[in-house]
């Protein structure tokens, strides 16, 4: 069925609008006046914001949106799981961009905006990409920026063993994807996601074996992008050697851009009908993700047990997260997939929120004090009553505390796991879960409860910062009660389209 241009266009409008917005900025910090260049991060934020609003305000028509129609020759899905990720990544960027501005290495450089448009760019056309061509373009879109910004200052020797070790790791994980891509080509002879399915249904690709390490070279390249171990190396040393505002935004964008792809490229490149060779390919991945997934929570939380530094605390806190979402991943059952891509949508759409939040916080906490160790925060609530309130109710969203965001998002995730008959992954990661619980409190009773040498130095809290924080936290508590019923159906939605 052929669509007109203007019919069409709603479907990557965020993308032209990021590009736009990328060329605007690039030109306001090289040739603009010395107000321009400092409204620098005000253009990139705003913009970016706006953008947001697109899928939004734009109402498409129900019957070309609704069905997941697949628009500019077959590259584009354009349906609600695509919009609900597409606004998530732009206001991932806006709040970054906000945070960002009080950083002391990053918050003057103009190119460090550039690069956050253009990583944000490589997201969003991740969210509705249905071609490998376009998935592989759009994740190195992604990720090179992310190369970029983890090693973004080049006078700090943790900056920069962290983004060498993320660029190397990433160039290995993107490589193995890579020939599992070309592997499926080579089986189907076709790119797209939904032909893969279709040939490989009628015989196209009958070496199972194939098949099969085609498929685990692509979940390599996407443990790779979302830190699930045994692919999570270069969470820690990226985490802690970034600067915190580039930390933040690394946690969030790449993870929330691969769930989307993940979900979508596995659903309909390898569907539940799908037999090749005699074996159910669903039932091969489902069983995957299900151990990734355990082994990730597991790790992630026993590890951040011992950890004193917070940045390397939230990066295992990280790998843990991961791993509970997954369990929305591995639920796609295929009878009925709204509430695993809901569970999916839900979680991600709290966590960047919820990340950006605590990450906020430390930002402002480490510009204030220099140093990122947990016993320094003694004391906090003294020196800074808001600032401790923010990174409380971040870290009780983690937790999965009400009325904070997080609760919600484990308990959708959870019901998906029992729905799909996978109740032991449900009691695995409640466990866990209960394990999380631990850490994320020992930070609040440090910074309520513990006496610090400092208790009599406040901290100030900028105007901008007041604002960025106060408005994410407002929006973690939405999340966590009179918002959720809108968002987790919209959410809902995005199931028609796959």
């Amino acid at each position: 069925m052929e669509f007109s241009l203007w019919a069409q266009l709603p479907s990557v409008l965020p993308e032209i609008g990021l590009t736009t917005l990328a060329i605007v900025v690039l030109f306001a910090d090289l040739y603009g006046s010395v107000v321009t260049r400092r409204n620098v991060v005000y253009i990139s934020a705003a913009g970016m914001a706006l953008l947001a609003l697109v899928p939004l305000v734009w109402l498409p028509d129900p019957a070309l949106y609704e069905s997941g129609t697949l628009l500019w020759g077959g590259m584009v899905n354009y349906d609600p799981l695509s919009q609900i990720f597409k606004v998530m990544l732009l206001l991932a960027g806006a709040v970054t961009c906000l945070m960002a501005a009080g950083d002391k290495g990053v918050g003057d450089k103009g190119e460090f905006y550039l690069i956050v448009i253009v990583a944000t760019l490589g997201g969003v056309m991740m969210s509705s990409a249905s071609d490998l061509i376009l998935v592989f373009v759009a994740l190195e879109t992604l990720s090179i920026p992310l190369y970029m910004l983890a090693c973004f200052r080049r006078g700090d020797a943790r900056s920069a063993e962290g983004g060498m070790k993320y660029f190397l790791y990433g160039a290995f994980a993107s490589a193995i994807m890579l020939f599992g891509f070309s592997l499926l080509y080579g089986f189907t002879g076709t790119t797209n996601l939904g032909g893969i399915a279709d040939a490989l249904g009628v015989g196209a690709g009958d070496s199972i074996v194939g098949v099969m390490t085609a498929l685990v070279m692509v979940v390599v390249g996407f443990g790779f992008k979302i830190s699930a171990v045994p692919f999570h190396f270069w969470t820690p040393d990226v985490y802690e050697g970034a600067p915190t505002p580039v930390t933040a935004f690394v946690s969030v964008s790449s993870k929330a851009a691969s769930f989307a792809l993940l979900v979508r490229f596995l659903t309909a490149a390898f569907p539940v009908e799908l037999v090749v060779g005699g074996v159910i390919i669903q039932d091969f991945w489902v069983n995957l993700l299900i151990v990734i997934s355990i082994v990730s929570m597991t790790l992630g939380n026993v590890v951040a047990l011992r950890q004193s530094n917070i940045k390397r605390l939230l990066a295992y806190s990280s790998i843990a997260q991961a791993g509970y979402t997954l369990i929305g991943v591995a639920a796609l059952q295929g009878v009925d997939d709204s509430l695993a891509v809901a569970s999916v949508s839900f979680y991600m759409f709290m966590y960047i929120f919820t990340n950006l939040l605590v990450f906020g916080g430390v930002i402002l906490f480490i510009a204030a004090t220099d140093t990122e160790e947990i016993s320094d925060m003694a004391g906090l609530n003294r020196r800074s009553p808001w600032l401790a309130l923010f990174i409380t109710i971040g870290l009780l969203s983690l937790g999965g505390i009400p009325p904070a965001a997080g609760f919600f998002g484990k308990f959708f995730l959870f019901q998906a796991a029992v729905d799909a008959n996978l109740v032991g992954l449900a009691l695995i990661a409640v466990t866990n879960a209960i394990i999380a619980l631990y850490y994320y409190l020992v930070i609040i009773k440090v910074m309520y409860v513990d006496a610090g040498p400092d208790d009599d130095k406040p901290i100030a809290l900028p105007r901008a910062y007041a604002w960025s924080l106060g408005i994410t936290a407002v929006v973690v508590i939405l999340l966590g009660t009179i918002a959720v019923t809108p968002i987790y159906d919209w959410a809902t939605l995005g199931a028609a389209g796959l």
